[in-house]
């Protein structure tokens, strides 16, 4: 939180190079460690439209994969105050605390893998969470921003009391072990 690269719109993906697979298979490695269920390329530095995600679901199948470039259209949000016991949210950006945040319940996701094929993700509940999440942050946005009222505030004390919001301020995942 506070790096200006996790708040500015990333830019888009001209080409698959060895560098930009480098960096994916990197940024894998990174949200296995933390442990994440997904990780946008400005979250690691890197001001580009890309996100990994990985999720197992309820019967323990596994759902992994990397998006470039992608785009999100998404269902209506559902009015009301967001449950806290089924949709509080954390982010690598800002380890260890969750919030609750309405998020909408359907997406559609579009863009290319690392192979140029293009990709079609159309995902619920969770899913359709993280895809989200992970978009949010390839528009310069942390799910903290989003949060109102009290929360908000909250917010701002943990920023303060742990010098975060300063350019500069990283952890290492799995190293620091700031998420758990």
């Amino acid at each position: 939180m506070g790096d200006p690269v996790l708040h500015a719109p990333a830019g888009m993906v001209e080409e698959v190079t060895d560098e930009v697979r480098s960096l994916v298979a990197d940024m894998f490695e990174t949200m296995d460690a933390a442990p994440g269920v997904g990780l946008a390329a400005p979250q690691v530095g890197v001001p580009l439209r890309i996100y990994t995600y990985s999720y197992e679901d309820d019967d323990g199948e596994p759902w992994r994969g990397v998006i470039l470039n992608p785009e999100l259209w998404m269902t209506p949000l559902v009015p009301g105050e967001p449950d806290e016991d089924e949709e509080s949210e954390g982010c690598l950006s800002f380890p260890g605390e969750r919030f609750a945040l309405r998020r909408s319940e359907r997406v559609v996701v579009t863009g290319t893998d690392l192979s140029g094929s293009s990709v079609r993700i159309e995902v619920d509940g969770w899913r359709a969470r993280i895809m989200q999440h992970e978009f949010d942050h390839l528009d310069g946005v942390l799910y903290v921003d989003r949060l109102i009222g009290s929360d908000a505030k909250f917010v701002q004390k943990i920023a303060r009391k742990r010098g975060w919001g300063r350019p500069g301020a990283s952890w290492m995942p799995g190293v620091d072990d700031l998420e758990g």
